[in-house]
């Protein structure tokens, strides 16, 4: 999916300006404590030149304005503190792909099923066109399916991000897991004239072969298409998700289509078992069932899209097939804000029951931008996806160092100065984003380029973890206008026309009867509880 995070038009403020804005911000506001600080028999502390030593990491490595941003995010706010030579980098880069003729990818997902701690930058699956422009020898496939079967792929985690003190989309957390197997992106397929297709199943123990499925084709042009959704593994995901919704204290629901693709139900009837056995009672106790009756409740996708528009307060959690999934998170960054703002999480296990994950943005290389760069304008990409994967990489890889180093007191050192570092840095990311000093896509025509608003966090980041306090906190922001995003495409003209159309009597304005009937003419005024014995399916 493309995206547009940020803003190229030419800023009219100087640099200089808006510097000495942020001071002035805070001149009268007290202070408060900017960090979360780890066990007191722990020395978390870090400062420049310390050049601790980072855990062993996969680091893989795209193109364009994202490849580019993320350069200047590892020289300008990890090199000045951490020793990466333990990170293992991998160019997945159309080109280098060429190059190798792929082996790259494969020494990738090797190198990630070893290490276990892999973060990504967007790469580019190319298109017929990108093959020529970029001189390839062939159109690559995406690297996602190899690195999910290679990985042994569970679930891919997509969370909403929030900025404390900014309105966005959802006001708290939404989590999403999409099975990351199976389904229609492993489907093969042509294109057919008349005549009979079979779908034969050879049993593995050598049993009698069958016949799943005949059928005449009349037609002279058909697509066929065979795909399977591999259910070994649900279990394990749903307990990540039970897990994570508990943790969050979020409502979890199921999504599918099974009362129309019957093949879905033991997708639900799984993550119910398991849901029923371990879970129900926890979630119970802690009050999270009472929004959904009583009890973990399914929902079919289509009732699951309008849910996502409604339930804007958040607070909960969907699973879903690898399809339903893909969409419905696209939905979800959509009401969120935009792609920027949603996480992804590719978690597998290896054989020994540890957990591999790899952690990326949930948007693309930002090809217009890029272009816009090597033409010489400003830019201002918006980094904050980016910056989540690398916390979650870096936080995972520590995790995964003490785990594996039993009473080393090294890694355990390291490890908390790890885990303060990342928090102090996404601390200092998104107060620069509250004072106002963001991207253009959060601050308007006046915000920072792409790369003023990686120095201001560096600079930040530098003064926080010296001083381990902030001078001021910063003010509080409403959502800043969507209208700042590059991609805002809504008519206006239609607007106008819809609002008149809810406005009865033409005075300008819609009150509560007018504004109840527009929600029930849109089928979107939210439904009353029917209480005890809910239907499971909606």
């Amino acid at each position: 999916m493309a995206l547009r995070l940020a803003s190229s038009r030419l800023s009219g403020n100087p640099a200089s300006k808006r510097i000495f804005l942020d001071r002035s911000l805070t001149s009268h506001l007290t202070p408060y404590r900017c960090f979360l600080s780890t066990s007191s028999d722990v020395d978390a502390k870090v400062t420049v030149g310390q050049s601790i030593k980072a855990p062993p990491m996969v680091y893989i490595a795209g193109e364009e304005m994202t490849h580019y941003a993320c350069d200047l995010i590892v020289d300008k706010w990890i090199k000045p503190y951490f020793d990466t030579s333990a990170w293992e980098y991998y160019d997945l880069s159309c080109n280098a792909r060429d190059d190798s003729d792929d082996k790259v990818l494969h020494e990738a997902v090797e190198a990630g099923k070893r290490i276990g701690a892999i973060f990504k930058e967007p790469t580019i699956t190319p298109s017929a066109n990108q093959v020529k422009e970029f001189g390839l020898s062939k159109a690559f496939g995406s690297p996602n399916g190899a690195m999910r079967r290679g990985w042994n792929g569970i679930t891919i985690s997509r969370d909403t991000i929030h900025i404390k003190g900014i309105e966005l989309g959802y006001k708290s957390p939404v989590f999403f897991e999409r099975h990351a197997v199976g389904g229609e992106y492993g489907a093969g397929w042509d294109e057919v004239g008349q005549g009979t297709l079979l779908t034969t199943y050879l049993p593995k123990d050598g049993s009698p072969p069958f016949v799943v499925d005949k059928r005449d084709l009349t037609d002279d042009h058909n697509v066929v298409v065979v795909y399977h959704n591999p259910y070994d593994n649900v279990a394990e995901l749903a307990h990540l998700f039970f897990q994570r919704c508990l943790e969050a204290k979020i409502t979890p629901y199921i999504v599918t289509k099974k009362t129309v693709f019957k093949w879905q139900e033991g997708f639900w009837a799984t993550m119910k078992e398991v849901f029923d056995a371990e879970y129900k009672e926890a979630f119970e106790k802690e009050g999270l069932l009472e929004r959904c009756g009583g009890d973990l409740q399914h929902l079919i996708s289509d009732a699951a899209t309008m849910q996502l528009i409604r339930w804007t307060d958040g607070g909960f959690g969907m699973a879903a097939h690898n399809y339903d999934g893909d969409m419905l998170t696209d939905q979800i960054a959509q009401v969120h804000r935009s792609p920027g703002f949603i996480t992804s999480n590719l978690v597998g296990k290896k054989e020994d029951g540890s957990l591999i994950k790899e952690f990326e943005a949930s948007h693309g290389t930002v090809s217009d931008l890029w272009h816009d760069h090597l033409a010489g304008k400003e830019t201002s990409l918006n980094p904050l996806g980016l910056v989540e994967a690398m916390i979650g990489a870096m936080q995972h890889a520590a995790t995964l160092d003490v785990e594996r180093n039993p009473g080393d007191e090294a890694k355990v050192v390291a490890k908390a100065k790890i885990m303060n570092y990342t928090e102090t840095l996404r601390e200092s990311l998104h107060n620069t984003f509250r004072y106002g000093q963001g991207t253009r896509d959060m601050s308007g025509p006046s915000g920072f380029t792409t790369e003023e608003f990686i120095a201001k966090v560096a600079w930040r980041l530098e003064r926080y973890l010296a001083m381990q306090d902030e001078e001021a906190p910063p003010p509080r922001l409403h959502e800043p206008d969507r209208k700042f995003r590059r991609n805002y495409d809504i008519d206006v003209e239609a607007v106008n026309k819809m609002f008149q159309k809810y406005d009865l009597d033409g005075d300008g304005r819609i009150d509560y009867e007018e504004f109840e009937a527009m929600m029930v003419k849109l089928n979107l005024a939210p439904k009353k509880k029917s209480g005890e014995g809910i239907e499971p399916d909606v």
